[in-house]
């Protein structure tokens, strides 16, 4: 692999359900239809808003028959720890199914339909909602150019335009701080959805990045405090398994252009 090789990034998904065989069906089904990564399942409530927190899965299939939880307390409390996920009601509970629910959820479909139609379901929402890619970096001070060159790209193919040269700011100060610092390969990670294009740098290292006040002697230290100004958000994610994710989130109109 050279300096960066670009692949789309599947959909994390979570299964709930309480019949563990139904559970393999979808999985199976999604893993067939392509493009979704079952990253965990939840025979219950309890377990689902736990595999929720823990995995952030951008689609969420939902029975809402469940042992302990009502279908609408669960997606009230799913909502509230995965707010941008997206939620597709299966369930042969289908007289749960009431209007508020209905503006909360993505699809919904009754479980005498076959799982291939549920596959085919959250295919078409994935190809509506989903814009996302990722870029694998060597330790190379250019791979700092080589991820300008791909959040353009991406905004180009996304159809923000408009956000492009805020994003390769972000992406230059994001990608230099965990190319220099910690001297480490890294991952940038982008997706675009509805008007927000959030940006992820991925690195094995030590230590997170601190926005300081530079003096006027200093070469370095204004970086974070210009993606503080560009940025609706941003912040640093620790993983027990030792990555780091820094992330920023842009929206249109950019951030410097608002009254």
């Amino acid at each position: 692999m050279g300096v960066g090789s670009v692949a789309q990034v599947p959909w994390r998904v979570l299964l709930v359900d309480g019949v563990a065989a139904l559970r393999a069906q979808i999985r199976q089904a999604l893993e067939t239809a392509g493009g979704f990564a079952v990253v965990a399942e939840a025979a219950d409530g309890a377990e689902a808003l736990e595999s929720a927190v823990r995995h952030q899965p951008e689609l969420i299939v939902l029975d809402l028959a469940l042992p302990d939880l009502a279908g609408s307390e669960l997606l009230t409390r799913l909502r509230g720890v995965v707010p941008r996920a997206l939620v597709v009601v299966y369930t042969g509970a289908y007289g749960e199914v009431t209007d508020a629910l209905s503006e909360q959820v993505a699809g919904i479909l009754r479980k005498d339909e076959d799982v291939r139609y549920l596959a085919k379901l959250c295919q078409d929402l994935a190809q509506r909602h989903d814009v996302a890619a990722t870029l694998e970096l060597g330790a190379e001070h250019r791979g700092v150019a080589v991820a300008r060159g791909f959040i353009a790209e991406q905004c180009r193919r996304w159809g923000c335009l408009e956000l492009v040269e805020d994003a390769k700011l972000v992406v230059t100060e994001l990608v230099t701080n965990a190319l220099v610092h910690t001297r480490t390969r890294c991952e940038i990670r982008a997706n675009y959805e509805g008007h927000l294009l959030r940006v992820e740098v991925v690195d094995h290292g030590l230590g997170t990045p601190d926005p300081r006040l530079p003096t006027q002697l200093d070469d370095h230290g204004r970086g974070l405090l210009l993606v503080t100004a560009l940025c609706a958000a941003w912040g640093v994610d620790a993983r027990d398994d030792g990555r780091k994710i820094v992330w920023a989130e842009l929206t249109y109109p950019p951030m410097l252009s608002r009254n």
